[in-house]
């Protein structure tokens, strides 16, 4: 063992009088959000609800814990209550009269409260759960699932119907790639939190009579996952969410104190630094990272590895730095506000270790000034790890000398290019520079630069820390790992979701996102935030990864994910994002400053009924010339939106100049308000509520509306 390696150890033993894994203390925890959502969801007064209920009682075996984003965006405030013995269970928008009865019930008579549950599958409180990985690599000799013969073999072995719940989850790494076998199979089981691997159907029924028929654990077949993989058993409160999720970006988000180094930790944070300072090979470091597959998830998917081997090599240079790219504009996401609100230390820890393998001794976090909550813990994360002798100099004892700073973004989307990144942190204006040379030549004043964002910064410890093969076992062939998503737009269950690169859009928006609400039926789902594309239904069984998505026009870009039915406007949808990116072109080149402009006042001409057929053709054309000629990625990609709209949905365009109708009826002035003169009675309501007095008309007489004064209110 080297000496960091003790000093680190060391350490986390000085924190453990501090832990709070209290469940190993036999207490009950309670677990109440603390991101901004939850928060404004009043998390706050359900917090104070429960000290006081724990004051007057005076309970000394509870214990209540702040956590990051859960993901369940829809369904906050959300309280965890995790009682030793018990199934964790997860209560959805609690309020203050909620908080007493899961108190009274939950917390002192130990009865969950079903009624009050976030999933109803936990309402029957079944003796196991099992969560059955239905990847591809999973399968039995016939390529399917292993799903349709556990059920079977439960029930030929008698195995009461109340006591396993059995869900089919997404692959978590575990798969057994030293050599080639025809049949394999993972399965987790809760509460007993095992993990058992399986190569053919005879050892698992073997496993199904061992644990569920004589209760035991079946031991050789156990494979022992590492830390991250037993919190996912934490989720269970919410299984129908989670089951087809894999975290690594988010798998200490809704589990951990994000404030609390001590949570992190014990939760493997750190080790991986302290193993890479151990180690003392640079190269190797980037090598693994390499191997690993990862790829840059801030849009672009450029190969990590290759980024730091060029920040690291291409110029002899001494002086080096090292950037996070936590500016996120997209509208509808989220993913880097709830990562940093939720577990900071992660990307503290990956910045630290990319450095050292980079040969940085400063690193930079760019983040919005929206975002009060997560600059907060991030200083706090900052202040705790130098503190701890884990930043600044002599890491771990170990000579090498690193430390962040905190730059704050002004809300320009364009920033979000790394150049214009750079010269905000500068002190410049934030616009885009022609490269190369790329910044891991020429970066941060004249110096080697590397920009990463928040996601794939947070990618890095678990990496070093389980391997390259295993992180590359999760994904494709050429997207490896896991992706975040803000799922929002008309879909049940709106949030954020991890899932493994090649899981289709229907896993995502059915299985996860529990569909359409109120019957509806899927229209398109737009990626990439304003700059991807719309892709329309009948392709909903495209993998998500950087080709798939590219192939069908739209691309991964950070994480955003809208999801559109019937009754949305896919004309109108386009120009909402036109509209965002025209707003947001710093205006350097004249193909972006001045061409979307142009397109969005074609956009505008169509949805007001005075469009043409030659505005189609225009559209198309000046979309192409942007795409081409701009000068970043902003306007290169402005286009996105409107060119896959016309690919695939050019027959509503052609309604709304054929027509001069929108079919969802929502472009307004489309939209033509009458009075039916005969079933007037001149009542008079309207013309007192109209908000512009465009309807007229004497008392008990017909009325009527004056429509170039109407502004189409509804």
């Amino acid at each position: 063992m080297g000496r960091v390696i003790q000093k680190f150890n060391a350490l986390k033993k000085d924190l453990d009088h501090a832990s709070t894994d209290a469940v190993s203390q036999g207490k009950i925890i309670i677990q109440i959000g603390s991101a901004t959502c939850e928060k404004a969801a009043g998390a706050d007064l359900v917090r104070t609800e429960f000290e006081r209920l724990l004051a007057a009682t005076r309970s000394e075996d509870v214990i209540i814990k702040q956590t990051g984003c859960t993901g369940r965006c829809a369904q906050e405030p959300i309280v965890g209550v995790f009682v030793p013995g018990q199934m964790p269970v997860k209560y959805r928008k609690v309020d203050p009269d909620a908080v007493h009865q899961i108190f009274r019930e939950h917390i002192l008579d130990k009865k969950p409260v079903a009624s009050l549950m976030l999933d109803k599958t936990s309402e029957v409180m079944y003796k196991h759960f099992v969560t059955l990985c239905t990847s591809k690599k999973c399968s039995n000799a016939k390529g399917e699932s292993w799903y349709d013969y556990f059920i079977l073999k439960l029930a030929e072995n008698k195995v009461p119907h109340d006591d396993v719940y059995v869900t089919k989850g997404s692959c978590i790494g575990l798969c057994d790639d030293e050599e080639e076998v025809e049949e394999h199979g993972v399965m987790m089981v809760h509460p007993e939190n095992v993990i058992y691997r399986y190569f053919n159907s005879s050892q698992l029924e073997e496993i199904i009579k061992i644990h569920f028929v004589k209760k035991e654990i079946a031991e050789k077949f156990i494979v022992h996952g590492d830390q991250m993989t037993e919190d996912y058993f934490k989720f269970y409160g919410d299984v129908s969410f989670f089951n087809k999720q894999t975290r690594i970006t988010l798998r200490n988000c809704g589990i951990i104190d994000p404030e609390s180094l001590t949570d992190y930790i014990h939760a493997q944070g750190f080790e991986a630094l302290a193993k890479v300072l151990d180690s003392k090979g640079k190269a190797k470091i980037i090598e693994e990272i390499s191997a690993s597959g990862l790829r840059g998830r801030g849009g672009g998917g450029f190969p990590v590895g290759t980024k730091w081997k060029n920040t690291r090599d291409l110029v002899d240079d001494p002086v080096k730095y090292v950037i996070c790219n936590a500016d996120e504009g997209d509208p509808g996401a989220f993913m880097d506000r709830s990562a940093l609100e939720g577990d900071p230390f992660s990307v503290v820890e990956g910045m630290i270790i990319g450095a050292y393998a980079m040969g940085a001794s400063k690193g930079y976090l760019y983040i919005r000034a929206e975002y009060p909550l997560a600059i907060e813990r991030v200083e706090n994360a900052i202040y705790k790890a130098r503190t701890m002798g884990l930043l600044g100099e002599n890491i771990l004892g170990s000579g090498f000398n690193f430390d962040l700073e905190i730059r704050l973004g002004a809300g320009a989307f364009v920033c979000g290019e790394e150049t214009a990144l750079i010269h905000s942190i500068e002190g410049k204006r934030g616009q885009p520079r022609m490269r190369p040379p790329y910044p891991s030549a020429s970066g941060l004043w004249g110096h080697p630069t590397c920009i990463n964002n928040v996601e794939t910064w947070a990618n890095i410890a678990p990496i070093i820390l389980h391997g390259s093969k295993w992180f590359s076992r999760i994904g494709t062939e050429g997207s490896k790992g896991t992706k975040v998503f803000a799922l929002a737009g008309n879909v049940l269950n709106t949030g954020l979701v991890e899932v493994p690169m090649g899981t289709t859009l229907r896993e995502i928006i059915y299985d996860i996102g529990g569909g359409i609400p109120g019957g509806k039926s899927l229209k398109a789902i737009q990626t990439g935030g304003p700059s991807g594309g719309c892709i329309p239904a009948d392709k909903i069984d495209t993998p998500v990864d950087y080709e798939s998505l590219k192939a069908v026009g739209s691309m991964m870009g950070s994480g955003g994910m809208i999801i559109l039915d019937e009754t949305d406007c896919i004309v109108q949808t386009t120009k909402f994002f036109l509209e965002f990116t025209k707003d947001e072109s710093c205006g350097k080149c004249l193909p972006c400053r001045e061409g979307t402009v142009r397109m969005l006042e074609i956009l505008e001409k169509i949805t007001s009924g005075t469009g043409t057929h030659e505005d189609i053709i225009k559209l198309e054309r000046l979309g192409k010339m942007i795409k081409a000629t701009s000068l970043c990625g902003l306007g290169q990609s402005a286009p996105n939106p409107v060119l896959s709209a016309l690919e695939y949905f050019k027959e509503e365009f052609m309604i709304h100049i054929d027509e001069k109708r929108c079919p969802t009826q929502k472009c307004s002035q489309l939209i033509q308000y009458k009075i039916d003169a005969d079933k007037c009675t001149g009542c008079t309501v309207c013309a007192r509520r109209c908000p512009v007095s465009c309807i007229i008309g004497a008392r008990k007489r017909p009325h009527e509306i004056i429509q170039n004064d109407c502004i189409k209110c509804g």
